[in-house]
């Protein structure tokens, strides 16, 4: 049986929009392949049609999901309304999505164990994520801030979801999301 022309752009499109959630949900290594094409409705034997590796499908996913964040945050700072852009990201309904959320926040650990070639390709699109908010710290403070200093702006981010995702108590993890909207702000200045 043939199969229409863009059946393979829609079956690769499934595969990576059910990795790239079920990585942020569950850990690189906490996925099989199996998982990843059951949930895009697939076989198995289909992957390798698909990708070489799976690190090869976790560069892409990564690649995917962080252009459509810093595209998410691009917009967010349109208004250079940097507050709610920090507020949503430090948001109970971020910390309750991983799968949907922010895959630095879900990630980074992991990726800083996987080869050269994905932690590169990690790296670049968080620094153009990093570059946005650099340009939107420099604005509010009308002086130029430095990639560092984005680079520990969204770290502190980052860090606060982290551990408001780990902690059990959803009132205290609420309160570390809101000490850390505030530490952000105050950075912000």
């Amino acid at each position: 049986m043939r199969y229409a022309p863009d059946h393979n752009d829609a079956a690769r499109a499934r595969i990576l929009d059910a990795a790239s959630r079920l990585f942020r949900e569950h850990g690189v290594d906490g996925v099989g392949l199996a998982t990843i094409m059951a949930e895009a409705d697939l076989t198995v034997g289909t992957f390798y049609t698909h990708f070489k590796s799976k690190e090869a499908l976790l560069q892409e996913s990564l690649l995917q999901t962080l252009k459509a964040r810093n595209e998410a945050l691009r917009q967010a700072l349109v208004d250079g309304d940097l507050e709610l852009a920090v507020r949503t990201y430090l948001s109970v309904d971020h910390r309750d999505a991983p799968g949907t959320g922010c895959p630095v926040s879900a990630l980074t650990a992991e990726v800083a164990r996987h080869p050269l070639p994905t932690r590169k390709k990690f790296s670049s699109e968080v620094g153009l994520g990093i570059e946005l908010l650099v340009e939107c710290l420099s604005k509010r403070r009308g002086a130029e801030v430095s990639q560092a200093e984005g680079a520990a702006f969204f770290g502190l981010l980052v860090g606060t979801l982290q551990l408001a995702r780990a902690n059990p108590d959803r009132a205290a993890s609420a309160a570390i999301l809101e000490a850390g909207v505030r530490a952000a702000l105050v950075l912000a200045k």
